[in-house]
């Protein structure tokens, strides 16, 4: 097989980055490399820094069509919010539909490919969901697509959102939901192209998560997730120990979590079989 190339648009600016680093997380473009080159070990990829100016505004469909397939990771842009940074993302995610390259993302990714398709996003009716979302139900449709082939049909996922899709558009498909969001997972058919996208993150670990809560320790707070900073630290803290120990029965019930969280075969599977429906 030919050697396949992709591009990783990560919308996080300096400074957010410049936060994950503080709390020792990967970056956002880099999470998905490393899902990326564990299915394609010999994938070739760029990543566009899109809110850094030092970077191109967008691409052409010529230039897209260089690529074989575009990985959209999550990202703090607000979809509805009109500006330039988010524009781009939309245009370009337009462009990768009309050049038809097969497209696959997580989070703020479904956001941008519902309004990419013509639908409508808005903040979620319930506010945030964070941390490990529950009850993700798959529907007749996400039973029978190939993105859940193994699946089964009730997980928990990692979840970090503020914002969910509203409205999907014509050529979109929901796949499954959970009693926050209607659509926590869905394809699009446009134009010329797929996509397949996910609200929840197939591309974190329980330690990214972790380290993704300490790096939003303020507003989790704030929120009402925590009572405060050193109650926050205390879960973590015991989410570390489950990385440490992953077998132990004490941690995981005390935290509600199982082989759906743990194994990578099945929470990353969504990816996986995209991989191998459109690259074989």
């Amino acid at each position: 097989m030919a050697t396949k190339r992709f591009l990783i648009p990560d919308g996080y600016n300096k400074e957010s980055r410049a936060r994950f680093a503080e709390v020792r997380m990967r970056p956002a473009w880099q999470l998905y490399r490393d899902l990326l080159v564990k299915y394609i070990p010999d994938a070739e990829y760029d990543v566009w820094l899109s809110s850094d100016e030092e970077t191109p505004d967008s691409y052409t469909i010529e230039e897209l069509k260089q690529y074989d397939g575009i990985l959209w990771p999550g990202c703090n842009l607000t979809v509805y919010h009109d500006v330039p940074e988010v524009k781009r993302h939309i245009d370009t995610c337009q462009k990768g539909f009309e050049a038809g390259i097969p497209q696959f993302g997580s989070c703020w990714a479904i956001q941008v490919a519902a309004v990419a398709c013509g639908g409508e996003c808005g903040a979620c009716d319930k506010g945030r969901e964070m941390g490990v979302g529950q009850k993700v139900l798959l529907n007749e449709d996400g039973v029978t697509h190939p993105m859940y082939a193994g699946k089964p049909r009730v997980f928990s996922h990692f979840m970090s959102h503020d914002d969910e899709v509203k409205r999907m558009p014509e050529g979109g498909t929901i796949l499954a939901s959970n009693g926050w969001s209607k659509v926590q997972s869905a394809s699009f058919k446009y134009r010329n192209g797929e996509m397949w996208a996910v609200q929840y993150h197939p591309e974190y670990d329980l330690n990214e998560v972790a380290r993704l809560i300490e790096a939003r320790d303020e507003k989790l707070i704030k929120l009402g997730f925590f009572k405060d900073l050193a109650a926050l630290k205390e879960y973590t803290g015991r989410l570390d120990a489950l990385v440490a120990e992953p077998d132990r029965k004490d941690f995981r019930w005390q935290l509600g979590i199982d082989d759906d969280i743990m194994d990578d075969g099945i929470r990353e599977l969504e990816f996986a079989n995209w991989v191998k429906h459109f690259f074989g």
